[in-house]
């Protein structure tokens, strides 16, 4: 009777034991939060963006942190396969999915802020839906025409900047004429063939259309 009555104290001990082990295995999970080794851009331009990031991390490790305690489920690196299971696993990856959606644009802004550019430039790239050697050709382009003027005539033997921009875009195209500013000869030829391959009027003279598709 007495080994008896000293078996179930054991077992009563081991339950307690269990459960209490139960209990602080599902309110003590290591490494709970989430962490990211990301370079994020938090001076992003978009703070509401990057509120929006930190809320969705919070919202990941509340719902990481609620499965783990409520229904004893690490849905990190789940070890069952039941459909509560399931379903939880699924609703974190999306809420992942969300910070790593943010994240992606957090370290894109960061990585062409390294490249120079400004929270201005880097919405105007996202806004315009155009990649960073586009946007640098764009600008490019800008300033090129800027050094144009319709109102003055270049003639042979004319120095101008523009011409200068024209003879390295030329070459870029496939000709061999010297890039020193100069509208010699040679660079009116070059223009006009440049002109008839785009069919345009070829008269090897500078106008905004010759400029535009040039530079494009």
């Amino acid at each position: 009777m007495k080994q008896l009555i000293i078996f179930i104290l054991i077992i009563i001990a081991g339950l307690i034991g269990y459960g209490k082990y139960n209990q602080y295995k599902r309110y003590n999970s290591p490494q709970i939060n989430y962490k990211t080794d990301k370079k994020l851009d938090i001076s992003y331009h978009n703070q509401d963006l990057v509120l929006r990031y930190y809320e969705a991390v919070e919202n990941l490790d509340s719902f990481t942190m609620l499965q783990w305690s409520a229904n004893n489920i690490d849905v990190r690196t789940p070890e069952d396969d039941d459909d509560a299971t399931k379903n939880a696993v699924n609703t974190y990856a999306k809420k992942l999915a969300k910070v790593n959606y943010y994240e992606m644009i957090l370290e894109n802004s960061l990585q062409l802020k390294e490249k120079g550019l400004s929270n201005n430039e880097i919405k105007f790239i996202e806004e315009n839906g155009i990649d960073l050697a586009s946007y640098k050709k764009e600008v490019n382009f800008k300033i090129i025409k800027n050094l144009f003027d319709p109102k003055v005539n270049l003639y042979k033997g004319e120095k101008n900047a523009i011409i200068f921009e024209v003879q390295k875009r030329l070459n870029d195209l496939g000709s061999n004429i010297k890039i020193d500013g100069v509208y010699r000869t040679e660079t009116l030829e070059a223009i006009k063939n440049f002109e008839e391959k785009n069919n345009l009027l070829a008269d090897g003279f500078i106008d905004e259309l010759t400029l535009e598709l040039m530079f494009k």
